[in-house]
């Protein structure tokens, strides 16, 4: 199996730097235009990529050209484009929302006019009136004629302007085939009633009703789309919502409350009980606990106090923290989570791209399917039906057909769901980067797990006191921390920091001396101590007995066992270990009920890695596995036909995590490399990992639903539009029912999108 190479970037020339641009679009109505859009994008010298989602109605473009050529570049195609500016999201979020919402309640009125007009007249005609023309009632249709016309300026402009540009651009859309259609109808009507005499008497049918139902439909359907797709954004909305308006800033001794914009890199802020953390940055004063969850998913509260790192958005429970600000603007945590999760939705995994090479060629595909259509019933309908009739059957089927085939709902099958997936994600702290990732983790197979930091809290900490003689615990403890305060080894700080946990002191210690691989030795409190493994002991003469047997029972658990003895005695045993997280082992148990392969990768010796392999209930894993090695084994497993997911910490893994075909880099909200993997977990909980790979599967089998509609819809609608169930039953399709039925099929498409808001990610 060829491996995904995950950090692909197009290298920027040596005088200009690749940059990313957000573009909104206006006058984008289906997926034609999407490709359209992409290829006038792609073809500008510069670009390295550029994705156009119709959803969103923007494009996200990776270049080294100045923004105002790929704007250019835009409206060579047809369509209007501004940039979004990353500082300016909310504000303009905001915008966009006033404008869709105006937008939304003009088609409302444009509808209720069409319809006004297009409603009695169909009900006339199923009532029994008269839809031909005579001489009595041409004056009357005149007047229906003019008045339709007016719905078709009212209502309908905006079809035909954008048919019209698209025709000037040597292209078609949407709007191509609903003008063609609804012009096409009205135009042979006004003949039938301008020149009755051109037309057979038996095909003197107007089509009035037809033009003006299928525009108000179609308004319809637009509006109601417009108002599901603004639920699909709620995730940003959020995500926006957290940030902080204003900061409490110390400057030259006083307190002043600040926007968030004009806080400085070190300015001094103060964040009280109740209130947002506005920018990123190290606590220099106070203690409390924040509520992080909105950034990692984490439900517990964290603890902050002096040294400890506080992230914008984060909401402060309880004292009064003042830190120093270490990251500002568009650089803290969650401004970069922000434009990396609007980066996702703005991109497509493969699936999406295959839509849209067939939405592009489609439209021009149904104009020449709705002229043969018209053409073969005006040759072989004549001969059974009548000229007059098959004229009649081929306008109608030709309309139909027009009208029936807009590939709305198809353009917008991909980007919905993925807008709303990866917003889901970002709720659970999941921050997925691309489309292509999305896609992949769905598919992975197998799962490799770095052991240290990733199954383990990757910190030494003391995880068991045997105690042998007459000394406390506690004693035991303060005796051994006192001789180790002043080693900087990682087992010699487990032990400190463990005491200092305990509230226990260490006395000062004399005579002090490490002995190389064995252990320490030196006096406290008028104790001699000897501290390290079996080697010193043996070698100091210190009876060991029954003890060599628990500290390999220990040692079987994946702990490191150390001797204490206090003058010359046996005093106890203290064991060090990198413990495993609390949910590791319900979370391999999610994934490996999922039918994924579970491996496990580290550094550590044999003894070590099956130990821990054994407790979190995996079967596989390689040790003693050097850094640069990994990816090996990721490139083994590969070999075998698996789709690899690697899971690291992002930063010493990530040769494996390139190479793995999807690479999740595990940390925390503020420590973790945002940009080092494909997909990032924003908390240190596996369970993150299954949330990622759930919320995935989730959004693919959405978008296959809703792929599965869209071409069904249109496979099945064209051959019953261009008539293919006359013959059989005399059925011809109307083209008011084709209006209707192409209106909604993008609302239920968008509709099955949003169910995904739903999907509960949390399984164990």
């Amino acid at each position: 199996m060829e491996p995904k190479h995950a950090h692909h970037v197009h290298a920027p020339t040596a005088t200009q730097a690749s940059h990313h641009t957000e573009l909104a679009i206006e006058g984008m109505g289906c997926a034609s235009c999407v490709a359209k859009i992409e290829k006038a994008l792609q073809a500008v010298p510069g670009v390295a990529s550029a994705s156009v989602n119709l959803a969103e109605r923007s494009a996200t473009v990776e270049s080294s050209v100045a923004e105002n050529t790929l704007i250019q570049a835009v409206i060579g195609a047809g369509y209007k484009a501004k940039v979004i500016e990353a500082e300016q999201v909310e504000a303009q979020m905001a915008e966009k929302e006033a404008a869709e919402f105006a937008y939304y309640k003009r088609l409302l009125r444009e509808m209720a006019i069409a319809l006004g007009i297009g409603v009695p007249l169909m009900l006339y005609g199923l009532l029994g009136g008269a839809m031909e023309v005579n001489a009595g009632t041409r004056v009357g249709w005149l007047v229906v004629g003019a008045l339709t016309a007016g719905v078709m300026y009212y209502a309908g402009r905006h079809f035909y302007v954008g048919a019209w540009t698209s025709l000037r651009n040597h292209s078609a859309n949407m709007d191509t085939l609903i003008a063609l259609g609804t012009g096409t109808a009205w135009l042979y009507s006004m003949l039938v009633v301008l020149a009755p005499e051109w037309v057979p008497e038996s095909a003197r049918h107007v089509y009035f009703e037809a033009t003006a139902m299928i525009i108000g439909l179609i308004n319809l359907g637009l509006a109601l789309e417009l108002k599901a797709r603004g639920r699909t954004s709620q995730a940003i909305k959020r995500l926006i919502g957290l940030q902080a308006k204003t900061a409490r800033v110390i400057r030259k001794g006083e307190e002043v409350d600040v926007p968030i914009e004009r806080v400085m890199m070190d300015d001094l802020v103060r964040v009280r009980p109740g209130e947002k953390v506005a920018v990123d940055g190290i606590v220099v004063e106070g203690h409390s606990t924040l509520d992080e969850s909105m950034l990692t998913g984490e439900p517990m509260p964290v603890e902050k106090s002096e040294g400890a790192e506080v992230a914008a958005g984060t909401l402060n429970k309880s004292g009064t923290l003042v830190f120093r600000a270490t990251r500002v603007g568009k650089d803290t945590a969650l401004a970069r989570i922000i434009q990396m999760v609007k980066q996702a939705q703005n991109s497509k995994p493969p699936i999406g791209r295959i839509a849209d090479v067939i939405a592009s060629v489609f439209v021009p595909a149904v104009m020449i399917i709705a002229v043969v259509s018209a053409l073969v019933w005006l040759n072989f309908g004549t001969a059974s039906l009548g000229a007059d009739r098959a004229m009649a059957l081929a306008l109608v089927s030709a309309t139909t057909v027009l009208i029936i085939a807009c590939p709305c709902a198809l353009g917008l099958a991909t980007p919905m769901s993925v807008m709303v997936g990866v917003g889901k994600a970002a709720e659970s702290g999941v921050l997925i980067r691309n489309g292509e990732a999305l896609q992949t983790a769905s598919r992975i197979t197998a799962m490799v797990l770095d052991k240290t930091g990733t199954i383990t809290l990757g910190a030494p900490k003391v995880t068991r006191i045997d105690v042998l003689a007459e000394f406390p615990e506690d004693t035991l403890l303060q005796l051994a921390a006192s001789l180790e305060a002043g080693s900087e080894h990682p087992l010699a700080q487990a032990i400190v920091e463990s005491a200092q946990e305990r509230g226990l002191t260490t006395a000062a210690v004399s005579g002090f001396s490490a002995l190389a691989g064995r252990g320490v030795q030196g006096l406290v409190d008028g104790k001699a101590l000897l501290f390290g493994n079996e080697k010193l002991m043996q070698e100091q003469g210190v009876a060991l007995a029954d003890a060599v047997s628990k500290a390999q029972a220990l040692a079987e658990e994946a702990m490191t066992p150390m001797y204490l003895a206090v003058d010359g005695r046996l005093a106890g045993l203290i064991a060090v270990a990198d413990p495993i997280k609390e949910d590791s082992i319900s979370a391999i148990q999610r994934l490996q009920r999922n039918g994924i392969r579970v491996v496990m990768l580290t550094g550590d010796n044999r003894a070590t890695a099956q130990a821990v392999a054994k407790k979190v209930g995996i079967s596989e894993f390689f040790a003693e596995v050097l850094p640069e090695h990994k990816s090996d084994k990721v490139a083994e497993l590969q070999a075998q036909g698996e789709i690899v997911g690697m899971t690291g910490d992002g930063i010493n893994d990530a040769p494996a995590l390139a190479l793995a075909n999807v690479g999740f880099a595990i940390g925390t909200g503020t420590d973790v490399a945002i940009e080092s993997a494909d997909v990032t977990l924003m908390r240190g909980s596996l369970h993150g990992l299954a949330d990622a790979i759930a919320v995935s599967k989730a959004t693919m089998r959405n978008i296959r639903q809703n792929l599965f509609g869209a071409f069904i819809y249109n496979v099945a609608g064209i051959p019953i539009a261009a008539g293919g169930l006359y013959p059989l039953l005399g059925v011809l399709l109307s083209p008011v029912i084709a209006g209707a039925a192409m209106a909604f099929s993008s609302v239920t498409v968008v509709s099955n999108a949003n169910r995904l808001r739903l999907f509960k990610t949390q399984e164990h």
